[in-house]
């Protein structure tokens, strides 16, 4: 089995580093540059930087953030925020950064993420997904009505009644009437090699990832999913990469407040014979 991730989000606003609940209520923590060189030493697997305002305010990405993060990081980060065409992928790309992170734009013109793909392989093409839980919906299923085993959905007049995840973009603000599975495939289908899947629910609420939201993605896709959103306890770690079948966990507030530390989470999953890079 694959070495699982831990990659501490680094969400950027006005050149810091920014954490808030649910998306909003944001707190100053710190130096986007200087936190990075912390968690490459601290055993960081990977970095990611979001501008979480570049797309709302119609900004052009931070390029320098890449330089200064390449010069100064010895892991791979991936930077994401207000991408709209493959001319910004190749300037952040150049810049240092190894990875892109596209959201609203995947979603307005989903033709960018096969064109990131061709010009620079689809381990360079992340696809952002913010997500955020809005009921459940029918799809066609068994003659049976009752309630599955572990009640992620019901089964009635021969329809499934599943739980349902809107796709979110400019920061979370604006929904798009997507389904977030089903954009998860499309995603992989038009060839992004990589799936950040974050719970607008959980965000920033340290009460868990949403193993079932994650659990959905990563069973529709063939690609990694990294899980984002609610991280609290080194077990919410463990969670998300067995019950919610993730390749990598994602988490801001954690670390960023010293409430727990890198080598804390990976003692914890080698302790219960997760994988990891120590």
């Amino acid at each position: 089995m694959l070495a699982k991730r831990i990659i501490p989000c680094l969400d950027v606003k006005d050149g810091r580093v920014v954490k808030g609940i649910n998306f909003v209520e944001l707190r100053d923590a710190g130096d986007p540059v200087e936190q990075a060189k912390v968690y490459d030493q601290a055993g960081a697997d990977e970095l990611v930087f979001l501008d979480i305002t570049a797309t709302h305010e119609a900004r052009q990405t931070v390029v320098d953030l890449a330089r200064a993060v390449a010069e100064q990081v010895f892991i791979p980060f991936t930077i994401g925020g207000g991408i709209r065409t493959v001319d910004d992928m190749r300037g952040i790309l150049r810049a240092g950064a190894d990875k892109i992170s596209i959201n609203s734009a995947a979603v307005r013109q989903p033709e960018l993420i096969s064109q990131g793909a061709e010009a620079f392989g689809s381990q360079a093409i992340v696809v952002a997904i913010d997500a955020r839980r809005v009921g459940k919906k029918l799809a066609a299923g068994s003659e049976q009505s009752a309630e599955s085993p572990d009640s992620s959905f019901i089964i009635h007049n021969s329809q499934f009644i599943i739980p349902h995840w809107e796709v979110y973009v400019a920061g979370g603000r604006t929904p798009t009437g997507l389904d977030v599975v089903e954009w998860a495939a499309e995603a992989e289908r038009r060839g992004a090699g990589e799936i950040l899947l974050t719970s607008m629910d959980a965000d920033g609420t340290q009460e868990g990832y949403d193993l079932e939201l994650t659990r959905a993605v990563a069973t529709a896709v063939n690609i990694p999913v990294i899980a984002s959103g609610g991280a609290g306890t080194v077990a919410h770690f463990a969670q998300a990469l067995t019950v919610g079948g993730a390749d990598a966990a994602l988490a801001a507030s954690l670390f960023h407040y010293k409430q727990l530390t890198i080598a804390d989470v990976k003692a914890y999953l080698v302790s219960q014979g997760i994988p990891v890079r120590v």
